[in-house]
């Protein structure tokens, strides 16, 4: 998809973090025999405390004045309203929907279920991990972690629209998982448009019925039914929500492009007659050229410019940027930065962070930051790096 001179940033050359931290199968094994097909239960996949603990928990809801949306909170199967565990934030904080860690703490100990969200956003370790799964997936990826006290559950049986990986932090909770009903469900396809079939299915005999310990990884495809319960403590599992592009997806990006190309067909935008009654004798002459546009059209631009949407660059400092920017020099190491989704589409590069048109002479050294390694203003050139600095898409190499 897409022509030759297109060039994708550079992808993680070495073992990546799906084969080292998340399944004990070969990648490629898992692509044809797993990936939007069946689940995979790996046990002690690793060990992920350098991602999140319990005690992150305690930081992110006492110390970070997190706000809503970043938590919600559930009980058997009821989500409570963002009041129930929200407060202002007191002096200098003139907003009304913090987190309050008391009402948190009495909701919790009553058998709540704390679901702190978008964690990719407000947790480094998961930032990274996230870019990364993200990067070798080539769907965007986001992280929640569930904090369920013992013997509770936070949701009813039910399916996501998005794949997961499950990753069992601290305790135990038991996972019963039964077939889809609705296979393959696109994102406005929710599981509440099938609640009766739903119900129905989890009285049924499951598929898996297991108990996940820390360490142990869970893959689940979009669409297959699932419940949760912690055992005799608390219990924090991760998700890594994987939002699948689909071929449904692709179409939309399609028709798109060719509509956009129809704009400029006089014929098509001319007026239907008047006193039309139904569009029956106008349709073979639209269909026709729509299959026309179709077959003209490249999605490619606007599928890649949806995938930078959907995600954000490697977080930086605009003061170790700056200070990167004046005191550069020719052999300072750069490199481009991460999560950009960084895309040479002829003179201009696109990225996550904007993006800038290049002269020819420039686009060799463009290419060769491509690559993903580390380079010098020695080798690039002063000017441009400068350029690229002040643009935020590459950072100093040891920073």
């Amino acid at each position: 998809m897409g022509s030759p001179d297109l060039q994708d940033t550079a992808a993680d050359h070495g073992r990546g973090v799906l084969e080292s931290r998340l399944i004990s199968l070969d990648p490629a094994d898992f692509a044809r025999d797993v990936w939007a097909r069946t689940p995979l239960l790996t046990r002690r996949a690793s060990d992920f405390s350098d991602l999140f603990s319990t005690a992150a928990v305690d930081d992110l809801i006492a110390r970070r004045g997190l706000r809503t949306p970043f938590l919600r909170v559930a009980k058997n199967g009821t989500t409570l309203p963002d009041s129930a565990f929200t407060a202002p934030g007191g002096v200098g904080a003139t907003v009304g929907d913090q987190l309050d860690d008391t009402a948190l703490w009495r909701a919790f100990a009553d058998g709540a279920t704390l679901v702190l969200q978008a964690l990719q956003r407000t947790w480094q370790p998961l930032t990274d991990f996230t870019a990364r799964l993200g990067t070798e997936l080539g769907h965007p990826v986001q992280a929640n972690a569930y904090v369920t006290p013992p013997q509770n559950r936070g949701f009813d049986a039910h399916y996501d629209v998005h794949d997961v990986f499950v990753l069992q932090i601290a305790g135990t909770k038991r996972w019963v998982i039964h077939e889809p009903v609705h296979p393959d469900p696109l994102r406005d396809q929710p599981w509440t448009g099938h609640r009766a079939a739903v119900a129905e299915a989890a009285r049924g005999e499951p598929a898996i019925d297991t108990l996940l310990e820390p360490g142990d990884v869970l893959y689940l495809p979009r669409g297959w039914l699932h419940a949760a319960e912690a055992q005799g403590e608390v219990s924090v599992h991760l998700t890594l929500g994987v939002h699948n592009w689909t071929r449904h997806a692709l179409a939309e990006q399609l028709v798109s492009s060719a509509l956009e190309l129809l704009r400029d067909d006089p014929a098509m935008r001319t007026s239907l007659p008047l006193g039309v009654d139904a569009p029956d004798d106008e349709l073979a002459f639209v269909r026709e050229r729509l299959a026309a546009a179709l077959a003209a059209s490249d999605p490619a631009p606007r599928f890649h410019r949806a995938r930078r949407s959907q995600g954000r660059p490697e977080p930086m400092g605009p003061l170790s940027q700056l200070a990167a920017t004046e005191q550069l020099a020719a052999d300072t190491p750069v490199r481009l930065r991460g999560a950009l989704a960084a895309r040479l589409e002829g003179r201009r590069l696109n990225t996550r962070a904007g993006w800038l048109d290049f002269s020819e002479p420039e686009l060799p050294h463009v290419r060769r930051l491509l690559d993903g390694g580390e380079h010098t203003p020695d080798e690039l050139g002063q000017e441009l790096v400068v350029r690229l600095l002040r643009a935020g898409v590459v950072v100093p190499a040891t920073g």
